[in-house]
């Protein structure tokens, strides 16, 4: 049996990794936003910051972001948090006895390791995706006429909100998608 989350509450981290070096001038200065799309993508964290889950048992129960550090573990009882010692799960995370709801405070976010070649890759594509220049803002095509040369481009309305996508990011970011 599981237990299942019922609420996360992940605060932003003092910094976030350093932007590849080889970025645009104007990617380089959405560094911290090209983060939060990606962790918002991934379930692995490259900075460390607070995290917490509201958890209700019974079952197993292993963190859903990945590195976590347990910092404390409490149950609701008689309209209080409790501390409570849990038994450890082999998922690497804790067997839930009863019902809870459990709060679990953890850190997660690796502080040793830069983040792997492939991320600095969907960082570096999806940075420079986002401020490609989309035309006119709101448009869905453009044409530039140049005596007898016109090119034209058709642009989804969505693709901004598709940017991890079509970018090619979201290719390299497979692998930390689960814990």
């Amino acid at each position: 049996m599981t237990a299942t989350t019922i609420r996360q509450s992940e605060a932003l981290p003092e910094a976030y990794p350093d932007a590849p070096e080889s970025l645009s001038t104007a990617a380089a200065a959405i560094a911290d936003t090209v983060w939060q799309r990606i962790e918002s993508y991934v379930a692995h964290r490259w900075t460390p910051r607070n995290v917490m889950w509201i958890v209700e048992g019974p079952g197993e129960w292993a963190p859903p972001l990945t590195p976590a550090t347990f910092i404390d573990v409490s149950v609701w009882q008689d309209d209080a948090w409790a501390a409570v010692a849990l038994a450890p799960s082999p998922l690497g995370g804790f067997v839930l006895p009863g019902c809870g709801p459990y709060r679990i405070d953890t850190t997660v976010g690796d502080t040793e390791d830069d983040p792997p070649a492939a991320v600095i890759e969907a960082f570096r594509r999806l940075a420079e995706y986002m401020v490609a220049k989309p035309g006119k803002p709101g448009a869905r095509s453009e044409r530039i006429t140049a005596g007898s040369i016109s090119l034209s481009h058709t642009r989804s309305e969505a693709w901004t909100a598709q940017a991890i996508q079509n970018s090619g990011a979201a290719d390299l970011l497979r692998p930390f998608r689960k814990v």
